[in-house]
Order: structure tokens, then C-alpha cells, then sequence
């Protein structure tokens, strides 16, 4: 990928296409970025812009390799130290193995007054070099416990896309005939539109003079805005929609030396609002003592932070924030210059394409709230013992160090939040075998080459082994003192038994780092039953969020729920799609049906029934197996009759689906309000003929792309072939159906199709088909009776998979006039991808390891930070997490954490139970139930007398089975009130177990 002209590699890069886009793919094909400085922040730069794929990266250090650098920079080793290697030396070839499109050259070059620095003007970003930089320039530091990022992309920067959302279709209401013109949203739908934005409006019915113009907005409400003089215009009559403009920006940026004296800030704390400009202050004041000393001040040295404190003297900062930085300025404290590198990446990759809004123009991030706890303990906590945790003990103690040594962490999922994770507990040495520490993963999942991009722990060689084994290998390359078991299994109710209880109570903290949100619940349900503090992220292209729950002073990951996923109304995919993400839905329902569920199953009946013969001689009722004798019967067994199929299904979805739709529905049917059927959002189809001439190019594709592969099942038959195939397939002669039902209502449900009711008449057919099948094809039992069904598969370009859902996609886009989607955006939707970028997944995951240092220093509410980002905003925004309910019955307060316990024994009744809970907690218990179980319901017939069996009766709990959960409810206080939901009760079937 050197130049424009090659193709992007979507198989590595399919995840960042959908974040950045090709154009600004191809320009980071073709920049070169001058990087100088290889500790902890300049190796996570580099990371992150190499797995982005610009051209070339020239990597500059003069420092060499010392044990300090173990503990931040994750591409040095031992030997590295051992043979005092120079830094950028020992880093290039494991920063180039990252990617192969990118190459990496090093430079040791001494750079200061007296060099000749015009040869940076050969690159398109570079960072600390005043006038002789490149057009584009960006300063990082990490100095302890604060970090900063400055941005300077000169004095015209246009920005192409500000934000990368993508423009939405806003279907209109109405359009009012005014100065300035009113415009209503459908449905009264929020159109997320900003005043000052431009729109284009498309299919407007009566004012058609709007149609294909540029609008600017004035936002009037959530739905509805103001544009320009429609009083002139044509009354609207029905119809059309807007949609939003990616109007490009200029933005100016100051020069360092003026932004100095009068910085413009991102605040991503606002708690604490004053911060950014404190840490402004106290780092110029850090960056003139080091001018004056040639050193950063000595650790623990109060003489060195008196004289830090003294050069702030004419300004006003906090006192305690310069004596931590004087304190931790040598040390680092890796998961903080992890976040601070996404961010700074991602403004080297703004720099480079133009894409997204650049940060104007500094950013400041501190870590204060880990030295909090500190204050008291002794100065030689902080100093160096000549092992690779110097930097971090400069900053953390070394008790909090030792602490993290003896951490049990149990992180579940290995992918790119999971590899960075693991990247993060090497340098802070979480889980060490010495300290009887561990680290235990898990994934069921291979690697992918897809994976690559963003996964910085697996390489080519990689692909198709195991995501945690090969992760765990990995990890010992950086630190081989960590402790990392590595499991295959999914974590569900399945696997109960192996992380079950037990190993629960084993770990000290739990993380999550996967995309599927009921897994998390899950995961989540298990740590408030074990009281396990959880930290869980995910990302969405450049944005992220982390979320900390700690036991007994947050709200849990189920305590709140996402508004449920908008599912597209039956009867829309069905007949009436309005946009393109519904035609690509109908194309993948196509798909599953006929290449999954249809195979799935004929293989089940056939499993279930020896033979053809068999079933016509049982005479059973064929209402479960007319499906499977229709494609008994119609199976291809040869490529020309798979063609002939294909032509007969484009004739029913193509053509005469239409065709019958407008023969139910015309053109001029009105509602009963008089308002016209077919108006938007509804669209009324075109029949399509087919056309083996006509193929249907796709926006982004060079090759004719829909027909043709929705007869190409073979590359081994022509064009000539195939269209002789074609022209041999008899269309039977159409005639509308008066009687078809086609639903309108958009509460419907999709038919159980193989529990629909089949009438004699398809009955008769059926058997007829089954005898002809029999006699014809000779079809007995074996292969004929075995179907070989296709799990979607996205990214595999050479199983057709993607290639069948965007022909049929934009074919049904064609017959209802909507826009087709290229390839990609086919594939990003059908094969529901989440767009991901190396950037933000460092980010997410340095800002989650930063509260695992704050959950193993049993930190107070008030320090813990939740986290959103836009990367592409940018905004970032920390807030204190949600703070755990509390609930009240009779004067007992409780919350999700407690669990209230009762010790039984082997005769221990039902009866027993209740008396104990109403004696231990002074509430009347009124309901008793286990799981699913209802043990004891007052109303329900026969539940008295349980009262008086055992509670090991009741359970019939399994042998090893110490204790079980139960839900109890309790007697409310007032009559008229329902019973009252409690804590989980949790029962020991024996005095003698210790709760």
C-alpha cells in the first residue's frame, strides 16, 4: 500500500477502513511521520501509527538501553540492557514487525541549537522541533503523574470531516410555504442536526424546486428547523428527506511560543475544572528547571520541590500538585502514558488526512488521585532499587508495587483491549509467580488476520492459533516474571463449573474485554455474587468508555441497561425498505435463510427419518417436512441448474415481488384519511428486467458487481457459458394474485415459516414431489439426503458470502430508488463489524488499568473515575461513578452487593429457613424461590405443606454444592403495597461451612 493507486489491504484493514475511510487510508499511505524520543509515550506513538499504516516512520533516540526502560517500554528486553543497545536500536525491528506496509528506519543523531534540522521538512509530522519542524507538528510528555499533549498544525489546517459520523437520512413531514421555510421531521423523530450545518434534500414531492439544493440550518427544535425563503416555492405536498452535509473546516492554530503565555485547554475532568491550567503552569515551571539543571528534580528530594514550587511563584498554583510532579517527574506510570498516547496518536493520524477535528491545541491528563493515599508513607518507599519497576515505584511506593506483584486478576477476552490490558499489567507487573500473583485469560476465539491491525500481540505467523495462548506468550516476551494461565472457554452459564464460586473467590479483580454485552452482564452478575470488583471498557472507532464497579460503593454493569438495539419492522423488509440498511438486512435474511436455516433443517429431518420411502409409507402428517420435500425435490446437481435457480429467484424478488405489490397497492391508493399510500417514508418499487448486459455497478467497484455474482457460482464458466444457460431458462408467464395478504403493520412479527398451516392441496404436491424425487433421481438415503450449510462469513472475500448479500442489496436498492451501499458499508452492516482503531483501544485501556491501581490502593469513592472519548471531537469527559442504591425494608438497609446468609443443617425444613431469616433480620419472609424454581409461593396449591420437607429436599442440590442463592420477598409494610423484593439469601446446607 506505498501509493494511492494500490489497493488498501482490507483484510488487515477492514476494521480502521470503517473508522477512517479510504482517502485518508491513501494519504497515510503516502506520509512519513519523524518520531523522537523512545521511552514509555514515544513507543506507544509508535505502536499505534505503525498498526495505522502510514508509509514510513523514522524513529529517533540517543539514549541507550537501561533496566529503568523495562518498566515503560514494552519493546526492550534484558538483553537488550545486558549489552547496552542503543534504544531506538532495540525497538525499530519490533515496531516494524507490527506491520509490513510500513518501514521504519531509525535515527541516533544528536538534535539540538547547532543542528541543521531542514531535513524535516522532508515529513509530514513530527514533534518538539520549533521552526525547522514539519508543517505539522505535536509535543508530548509524561513526566510521573502528569502527562501533556501540544498540537500545532499551523495557520490554515482544513479539516475534511470534523466529526466522521455518518450523515443519516432525515425523512421530512412537511415543509412549510414561509420566510424563512419550516421543515418537520417524520414521526416526530429527533433529526441531530446543529445550527450552521448544510443539507441536501432529496424527493421532495410538490415543492420539487428543494430538491437537489443546499440548505444551511437553524435548529428550531429537536424536530424541526428553519431554511431559506420557501414562500415562492410550490406548496409541499408529501415526501422526500435531508440529509446532512460533511461541510469541511479550517481550523488556525497559534504558534507554541504565544500558546505559552495563554494556553487554549481541553478540560476532561470537570470536577476538578481548574486542573488543566494548574498542570500547565507546574510543567513550563518543570521544563525551566530542567534548563537551568539539565536534570529533572531528584525523587523525594523536598529542596528539588521547593525549588519547583519557587518558579511558580508568579503565578497561582496548588502547592501539592508541584511537589507531586517534582516528586514523580523521573518516574512513569505506564497505563497514563497509554492513554495520553492514543490520544496523541490520533492527533498525529488528524495531521496527516485531515480527518476528524484536531485538539486545539493542549491537552492535560494527571493521575493525582493514585498519590492520594501516599502522603503518609515513608520517603524510601519511592526510591529506586535497580530493578524494571523504578519508574513506577517513583510514583506508586513500593508497597502499592509490591500489592499489584501479588494481584489475581481474571480477564476475560483477549482481543484488542485484551492484548493492550495484558501490555499494561507487564510494565506494572501485575500478577508475578514469585509474589504468588497470576494472571488468568480467556478467549475461545482464533486469530484472524483482521485481528492484526489492532491486536499488537499477534503477528502473520499468529493466524488461526488461539487469541489467550498466543497472548499469554506474548506477555512473557515483555515481563517474564508474570504468572498468565491461559483458557479456551467462553465465559456463561455453560462454564459455571470452572468459573464457578471458587475460583471467583481466588481472584481479586475481574476484567472484561469483549464486545458482547450479555457476556458482560454475566460476568458482571458473578462478580456482585462474589463481591469482585469489575473494570469494563469497549470501544466504537474513536470512541470508548471504561467503566470501574467496586464492591459495596458503585452501581453494578446491570444497574443500568442500553436502550434495546431499534429492530427494522417485518413488513419494511419485507415490501416497503426506505433506505439502504434495509435492503442490505432483507439480502442477509436471504442469505441465512437459504444457505443456513434451509440446509440446517432438511439435515435435521433426514436425520430423524432413514429414508424418502420410509415417510411416504408412514403417511404422517407432512406439515413439518413440505419445506424439506420442496428442496428435495428442487436441489441443483449440477452448476447449470444453480443458474437457472438464480435466474428464477431474481425473477420473483426482482420483478415480480414489485409487480404484485403495485398490483395490491397502486399508485393512487389513498389511506382513509385521504393521504396517499406510496409516500415517504414508503417508496413504491420498479420492477426490474433482467439484463445480463446490464451489471449493475456499485459506487467503489471497478468490476461489474451485482448480476454477475448472483449467477458467478463458478469461475470456471464464462460469460458466453452462462448467458447460453440463461437464455435456455423458461420464465413462466405472470399474472397477479388478487388474494395476497401483505401486512402494513409494523408491530408484526416474522412468520414461523416451517409452523405455518399447509393446506391439502400443497400437501398433495408435496408427496408427488417426494415419488418424483424418488423415481427420477433415484434418491434413497446418502449424499442426497445431506445439505452443507454456510455460516456467514465476512471476512473471507472468496466464499461469495459478502459478495451474494451486496448483489441481492443492491439490486432490491434499485428496484425502490434507494442509493446502494459499496461493498464495504455492505459488509460493515451485514456482517454487523464494529469499527475499531489501534488508538483507541490503548486509550480505553490505559485509562482502565489506571483504576486497577486505584481499586488494588483501596481508594475512596471519590477517586474513582468512569471515562467517555471521541477521539474525533476530541472530547474526553471523567466522571465519578454511579454511586450504589441503597434500600430500605423495615429499617434494614441493603444494596445489590449485601447477601444476607442462614447456616442450616441436613434436617433443616422450609419451616426452619423462614423462622431464621424472620428471627436474624426482622422481616416476615413471604416468598421463597431458586432460580426458576418456586419453592414456596402461599398462594400456589400445595405449598403449605412444603413447609415442612427438608431444604435438601426441595434443592436436590448436587454433592460438592456448599451453599445456593435464593430470592426471597418480604411482607410490606402497609396492606395495599406488593410484596417487597430483598437481598439474595444465600443458604448453607451445613452449620459447619464459614460464609
Amino acid at each position: 500500500m506505498a501509493t494511492e493507486s494500490m489497493e488498501i489491504d482490507d483484510s488487515l484493514y477492514s476494521r480502521q477502513r470503517y473508522v477512517l475511510g479510504d482517502n485518508a487510508m491513501h494519504q497515510m499511505a503516502q506520509s512519513s511521520v519523524f518520531l523522537s524520543g523512545m521511552g514509555g509515550l514515544g513507543i506507544e506513538i509508535a505502536k499505534n501509527i505503525v498498526l495505522a499504516g502510514v508509509k514510513a516512520v523514522t524513529l529517533h533516540d540517543t539514549k541507550v538501553c537501561e533496566t529503568w526502560d523495562l518498566g515503560s517500554n514494552f519493546f526492550i528486553r534484558k538483553d537488550d540492557v545486558s549489552s547496552q543497545k542503543m534504544r531506538v536500536e532495540a525497538v525499530c525491528s519490533r515496531v516494524a514487525e507490527l506491520n509490513p506496509y510500513v518501514h521504519v528506519d531509525i535515527s541516533s543523531s544528536i538534535l539540538d541549537n547547532n543542528t541543521d534540522l531542514r531535513f524535516l521538512q522532508k515529513y509530514q509530522c513530527g514533534n518538539k522541533f520549533g521552526a525547522s519542524c514539519p508543517p505539522q507538528f505535536l509535543s508530548c510528555d509524561a513526566f510521573g503523574v502528569c502527562v501533556r499533549v501540544f498540537c500545532d498544525f499551523g495557520d490554515e489546517f482544513v479539516v475534511s470531516d470534523p466529526t466522521g459520523e455518518e450523515p443519516k437520512e432525515i425523512f421530512i413531514q412537511n415543509i412549510t410555504q414561509s420566510n424563512p421555510g419550516v421543515v418537520t421531521c417524520m414521526d416526530n423523530r429527533p433529526h441531530g442536526l446543529q445550527t450552521g450545518q448544510s443539507v441536501v434534500f432529496r424527493e421532495v414531492n410538490g415543492m420539487e424546486e428543494l430538491n437537489g439544493t443546499v440548505q444551511h440550518v437553524s435548529v428550531l427544535s429537536p424536530h424541526s428547523f428553519a431554511i431559506g425563503d420557501t414562500s415562492q416555492l410550490q406548496p409541499y405536498a408529501h415526501g422526500g428527506f435531508v440529509f446532512l452535509m460533511k461541510t469541511p473546516k479550517t481550523c488556525r492554530f497559534e504558534t507554541l511560543e504565544r500558546q505559552l503565555s495563554d494556553p487554549q485547554v481541553l478540560t476532561p475532568d470537570l470536577s476538578k475544572p481548574e486542573a488543566p491550567l494548574q498542570i500547565h503552569a507546574a510543567m513550563l515551571a518543570l521544563d525551566t528547571f530542567q534548563e537551568e539543571h539539565n536534570r529533572l528534580p531528584n525523587i523525594g528530594c523536598l529542596q528539588d520541590a521547593e525549588v519547583l514550587l519557587k518558579l511558580t511563584e508568579e503565578v497561582s498554583v496548588n502547592a501539592e500538585l508541584v511537589r507531586c510532579l517534582s516528586r514523580t517527574a523521573r518516574g512513569t506510570v505506564p497505563p497514563l502514558t497509554a492513554a495520553v498516547g492514543g490520544l496523541a496518536s490520533q492527533e498525529v493520524l488528524k495531521a496527516i488526512t485531515g480527518k476528524f477535528a484536531p485538539l486545539q491545541q493542549w491537552f492535560y491528563l494527571d493521575a493525582m488521585e493514585i498519590l492520594r493515599p501516599l502522603h503518609s508513607v515513608s520517603p524510601e518507599e519511592f526510591l529506586p532499587r535497580g530493578d524494571r519497576y523504578d519508574g513506577l515505584r517513583a510514583c506508586i511506593g513500593e508497597s502499592l508495587c509490591q500489592e499489584l506483584h501479588k494481584l489475581r486478576v481474571f480477564m476475560v477476552g483477549c482481543g484488542a483491549i485484551g492484548c493492550e490490558m495484558l501490555k499494561n499489567f507487564s510494565l506494572l507487573g501485575v500478577g508475578l509467580s514469585k509474589s504468588s500473583g497470576e494472571v488468568c485469560i480467556t478467549d475461545p476465539d482464533l486469530i484472524e488476520k483482521s485481528n492484526l491491525n489492532r491486536q499488537f500481540l499477534f503477528r502473520p505467523h499468529h493466524i488461526q492459533k488461539s487469541k489467550s495462548t498466543t497472548a499469554a506468550e506474548a506477555t512473557y516476551d515483555i515481563n517474564p516474571d508474570l504468572q498468565v494461565e491461559a483458557h479456551l472457554n467462553k465465559v456463561c452459564p455453560a462454564t459455571e463449573s470452572i468459573y464457578n464460586d471458587s475460583f471467583f473467590s481466588r481472584m481479586n479483580v475481574v476484567v472484561t474485554a469483549l464486545d458482547n454485552v450479555e457476556a458482560r452482564r454475566y460476568v458482571d452478575s458473578r462478580c456482585v455474587s462474589n463481591q469482585r470488583p469489575l473494570l469494563d471498557s469497549g470501544t466504537m472507532g474513536t470512541k470508548g468508555h471504561t467503566e470501574i464497579i467496586v464492591p459495596n460503593l458503585t452501581e453494578s454493569y446491570n444497574s443500568h441497561r442500553d436502550p434495546p438495539e431499534e429492530e427494522i419492522p417485518f413488513c419494511t423488509l419485507k415490501s416497503f425498505p426506505s433506505v439502504i440498511e434495509h435492503t442490505i438486512q432483507w439480502a442477509r435474511d436471504k442469505f441465512e435463510n437459504a444457505f443456513v436455516h434451509k440446509p440446517s433443517m432438511y439435515n435435521s429431518f433426514w436425520q430423524n427419518h432413514p429414508s424418502p420411502e420410509v415417510v411416504l409409507q408412514a403417511g404422517e402428517s407432512l406439515e413439518g417436512s413440505f419445506q424439506v420435500i420442496k428442496l428435495l425435490n428442487r436441489r441443483p446437481s449440477q452448476w447449470e441448474q444453480c443458474i437457472a435457480v438464480g435466474r428464477l429467484k431474481f425473477e420473483k424478488y426482482f420483478k415480480r415481488k414489485a409487480l404484485q405489490l403495485l398490483h395490491s397497492f397502486p399508485l393512487d391508493t389513498r389511506l382513509k384519511d385521504g393521504s396517499l399510500f406510496w409516500q415517504s417514508p414508503k417508496r413504491p418499487p420498479t420492477p426490474v428486467e433482467f439484463d445480463l448486459k446490464d451489471p449493475l455497478r456499485v459506487e467503489g467497484n471497478d468490476e461489474p458487481h451485482a448480476v454477475p455474482h448472483f449467477f458467478w457460482l463458478s469461475q470456471d464458466l464464462s460469460e458466453e457459458v452462462v448467458a447460453s444457460i440463461l437464455s435456455e431458462v423458461r420464465i413462466p408467464e405472470y399474472s397477479p394474485l388478487d388474494k395476497v395478504s401483505i401486512s402494513t403493520d409494523e408491530t408484526a412479527k416474522k412468520p414461523d415459516l416451517i409452523k405455518m398451516p399447509v393446506n391439502s392441496e400443497e400437501e398433495r404436491e408435496a408427496i408427488t414431489h417426494l415419488e418424483q424425487a424418488i423415481s427420477t433421481c433415484g434418491i434413497t438415503s446418502g449424499d442426497a439426503l445431506q445439505m452443507n450449510p454456510q455460516q456467514f462469513e465476512k471476512d473471507d472475500d472468496n466464499n461469495g458470502h459478502v459478495d451474494f448479500v451486496a448483489s441481492a442489496s443492491a439490486l432490491r436498492a434499485r428496484v425502490y430508488s434507494i442509493e446502494p451501499a459499496d461493498r464495504l458499508k455492505t459488509k460493515r452492516i451485514a456482517g454487523k463489524i464494529i469499527p475499531a482503531i489501534a488508538t483507541a483501544t490503548a486509550a480505553v485501556a490505559g485509562l482502565v488499568a489506571l483504576e486497577l491501581i486505584k481499586v488494588v490502593g483501596c481508594q475512596e469513592f471519590e477517586s474513582f473515575r468512569n471515562c467517555f472519548f471521541n477521539l474525533a471531537i476530541p472530547v474526553v469527559v471523567l466522571t465519578e461513578p454511579a454511586k450504589v442504591k441503597k434500600t430500605m425494608i423495615s429499617n434494614i438497609y441493603f444494596s445489590i452487593w449485601d447477601c444476607w446468609t442462614i447456616l442450616g443443617h441436613e434436617d433443616f425444613t422450609l419451616s426452619d429457613f423462614m423462622n431464621a431469616v424472620r428471627e436474624k433480620y426482622g422481616i416476615e419472609p413471604t416468598m421463597v424461590v431458586h432460580g426458576v424454581k418456586m419453592l414456596y409461593v402461599p398462594v400456589m396449591p400445595g405449598h403449605s405443606k412444603r413447609l415442612k420437607l427438608t431444604m435438601q429436599k426441595l434443592i436436590k442440590p448436587s454433592l460438592d454444592r456448599r451453599y445456593v442463592d435464593l430470592t426471597v420477598s418480604f411482607a410490606p409494610e402497609a396492606d395495599d403495597e406488593d410484596d417487597l423484593p430483598g437481598p439474595p439469601v444465600r443458604y448453607y446446607f451445613s452449620s459447619h461451612e464459614t460464609p
